[in-house]
């Protein structure tokens, strides 16, 4: 399974963006898709998962109503829409995909990931 991140960039406070992940190869394989983001100095965090067929979804208490995870099966694509963005956001975000179907919050269960793409929330 092969994922490319794209989408990230500058934004201020308050502003919105919408990540995007293209997904490829054996995704019929995958049960969670899922969002992590990694600040400096800081461990890889979950940000949001979805499951195969594009629900349920689950969200961070930090991010839950402000985030929205998809799945595009017909696309195969997985997007993370941002929106009412701070700077504690700021971070390189990072797609994965994972097989189990266990502990979707769990960085170590996700097999697949993309190369990562940075947000940046500043004024």
């Amino acid at each position: 399974v092969q994922l490319q991140a794209s989408g990230g960039g500058l934004v201020q406070p308050g502003g919105s963006l919408r990540l995007s992940c293209q997904t490829s190869g054996r995704t019929s394989t995958i049960a969670y898709w899922a969002w992590f983001r990694q600040a400096p100095g800081k461990e890889r965090e979950f940000v949001a998962a979805v499951r195969w067929r594009g629900s349920p979804t689950y969200h961070a208490f930090s991010v839950r109503g402000r985030f929205t995870i998809s799945r595009n099966n017909a696309r195969n694509t997985v997007a993370l829409q941002m929106s009412s963005l701070k700077p504690d956001d700021t971070a390189v975000y990072y797609c994965g995909a994972a097989t189990s179907d266990l502990d979707y919050s769990s960085a170590g269960k996700y097999e697949y990931w993309g190369q990562g793409t940075q947000v940046t929330v500043s004024s």
